[in-house]
């Protein structure tokens, strides 16, 4: 991942460095005398040349030769042997030591700068002590060219870093930019979550930042879609029996006190299937609300508890459970005792009586599965996709019910972090399966205990 960090701290150390750089060969070029000894024409390679070259030809030539280079660069040259003592005349002039030293008493700066340095010759092993007097004006106007390139790459440097800097902000405010944008049309719900296609391509904090947005605007998006779906379903449910209410008391005005008497049972049984209705589509809107804090959930007793339930309604009808009598999950007790209540319903709903109802739980690729297995007709493969869908019904379904029990059985399952596969099975009838999640309560070592 190429991280906005390091490259917002790779850019603050680059500038530290070049900044410090061209400080420290600034500060080399105006003040160090060894810079100037070692730059200045006039004095690079003079004490090694003339050494050879008094050595060599005598001090005439060599007198000559320091005259000859103060007239081609201004620079005055005295050397002095290992006495102490001028060992050549020099082109000192003779009132420049009067000079230098009233100025200094005087603290007044000199026209010119003195340097020193000490040079042993590698033939006779003399040493010598060269002192140069460089005029300040000729030391002011080597300084200035010699300033170019080093202005000159602080130029450069200035520009690489105003074009780093502002790709680097670029690199910020554009994805920043596209962010508002889909936050902005994620307000008003018409967010598409291929507007930030290209920005969670990219392999940093912003990349994972848009993929992350895009996981929540596609699931605010479902959530706003069921919602308006939800809506538009409830109201068409709501619509039939209210219709039916409004005709049995248009009827019942109308009616006899002996017709009264036959309408009202259908009065009540419409307001109790509106009453049933409300509370299916209330149980799957409290599903999406904050359920608390996770309690453990003993599924033994759960089942036997449902199956007891069941045969109040239907005492014909045989349940089997294979169960671990030890396993305890981690969820929301009412939650998945309503999804697999409804579960238990719908497979009453379709069994025969002569056949059991067979539910099972049981480890399987280190998560838990619960199954409700009936062997009734099964459900027709086209609706098998649409099962589980607020308020819808296959067509075979003769039986009373407004299409909640599956959807709530869903959103209660999904709740917990698992799925719910609803299909036909191999051998006949129709096959729920819970897949849940391990957790830390779950003993995937226990065995099933048949009752």
């Amino acid at each position: 991942m190429r991280s906005l960090f390091w490259r917002i701290l790779a850019m603050f150390w680059l500038a530290i460095a070049l900044v410090a750089g061209l400080a420290a060969l600034l500060g080399n070029i105006l003040q160090q005398d060894a810079w100037i000894l070692h730059r200045h024409p006039a004095v690079r390679h003079l004490a090694e040349n003339w050494t050879r070259l008094y050595e060599t030809a005598g001090p005439s030539t060599a007198q000559r030769a320091l005259e000859e280079h103060k007239r081609h660069f201004r620079v005055d040259v005295q050397v002095l042997g290992e006495t102490g003592q001028p060992i050549i005349r020099g082109t000192f002039p003779p009132r420049a030591a009067v000079f230098e030293a009233q100025e200094r008493t005087h603290s007044r700066r000199l026209p010119w700068r003195r340097l020193t340095q000490e040079y042993t010759s590698p033939n006779t092993g003399e040493s010598y002590l060269f002192i140069y007097r460089i005029p300040q004006t000729e030391l002011v106007a080597w300084q200035r060219g010699g300033l170019v390139w080093p202005l000159s790459a602080a130029a450069i440097a200035l520009v690489v870093l105003t074009g780093f800097s502002l790709l680097l902000t670029l690199s910020i405010v554009r994805p920043l930019g596209r962010l508002r944008s889909a936050v902005h049309d994620l307000g008003r719900t018409a967010y598409q979550q291929h507007s930030l296609a290209r920005l969670a391509r990219r392999r940093d904090e912003f990349g994972v930042l848009a993929n992350d947005f895009n996981r929540m605007g596609d699931r605010l998006q479902g959530l706003i879609h069921s919602q308006r779906q939800l809506l538009r379903d409830v109201s068409h449910e709501l619509r039939s029996p209210l219709a039916r209410l409004r005709i049995a008391l248009a009827l019942a005005e109308r009616a006899s006190p002996a017709e009264r008497e036959a309408i009202w049972p259908r009065l009540v049984q419409e307001c109790d299937r509106l009453e049933a209705l409300i509370s299916e589509i209330l149980a799957l809107a409290r599903l999406d609300a904050e359920p608390g804090a996770a309690r453990p959930i003993h599924l033994a007793s759960l089942l036997r508890q449902l199956r007891a339930n069941a045969q109040l309604t239907a005492p014909e009808q045989r349940i089997d459970i294979s169960v671990p009598e030890d396993l305890v999950l981690d969820g929301w007790p009412d939650m998945l005792e309503r999804a697999l209540e409804n579960l238990l319903a719908n497979a009453l709903r379709f069994s025969p009586a002569d056949r059991p109802i067979e539910v099972e739980a049981g480890p399987l690729d280190g998560r838990w599965c619960i199954s409700v297995r009936d062997h009734g007709p099964g459900a027709e493969p086209d609706d098998l996709p649409r099962l589980g869908t607020p308020f819808f019904r296959a067509a075979r379904q003769t039986a009373p019910g407004h299409g909640l029990g599956l959807a709530i059985a869903r959103r209660a399952v999904e709740r917990h972090g698992g799925t719910l596969q609803l299909g036909n099975h191999p051998d006949g009838g129709f096959l729920a399966v819970i897949d849940l999640p391990p957790s830390p309560l779950q003993n995937p070592e226990a065995t099933p205990v048949t009752s």
